[in-house]
């Protein structure tokens, strides 16, 4: 007896309706729209992969992004536009290929005018790096002339 108790429970599915009288008709129509949502489920929005973009039937842009993805990926959100990054480790530092479409092509070309705008972040030396320099430059510099005598000094 537990075990179908279990099995119905799993299989269970919640239905919330809003309406001002429950009727048959009105339970039906919300049964079959939930249904034909259930077969066919609206399309992922935002980063995908790539098997799931192709899915979709639209036709596909790629742009190549080198260095960091992370803003691109944030002016990507803002604008609506779906893709998905393929990293291309030959190069170093990596590059990242971005395949993406969007609903029209305004929305895909302020995105690119906003990314393009963007200053790129020049990797700072470190702490040891900048050490060493100015290790070197203390090494190049000549010590002063220590030239004491009596009569230089002033009392």
């Amino acid at each position: 007896m537990s075990m179908e108790h279990e099995q119905i429970n799993d299989k269970s599915v919640a239905l919330s309706i809003r309406g001002a009288k429950l009727t048959g008709g009105l339970l039906a129509k919300a049964m079959k729209a939930f249904l034909n949502k259930a077969k066919n489920p609206s399309p992922k929005h935002g980063k995908q992969s790539l098997k799931s973009l192709t899915k979709q039937g639209a036709c596909l842009a790629d742009i190549e992004i080198p260095g960091d993805i992370g803003a691109f990926k944030k002016i990507a959100r803002k604008y609506n536009i779906d893709f998905a990054v393929k990293k291309d480790d030959t190069v170093k530092p990596p590059n990242f290929v971005v395949f993406f479409k969007a609903k029209d092509d305004k929305a895909i070309q302020s995105a690119f005018n906003e990314y393009s705008k963007i200053p790129f972040k020049v990797k700072k030396a470190s702490m040891l790096q900048k050490l060493n320099i100015f290790k070197k430059l203390a090494k190049s510099v000549e010590p002063p002339v220590k030239n004491r005598s009596k009569e230089d000094r002033e009392l």
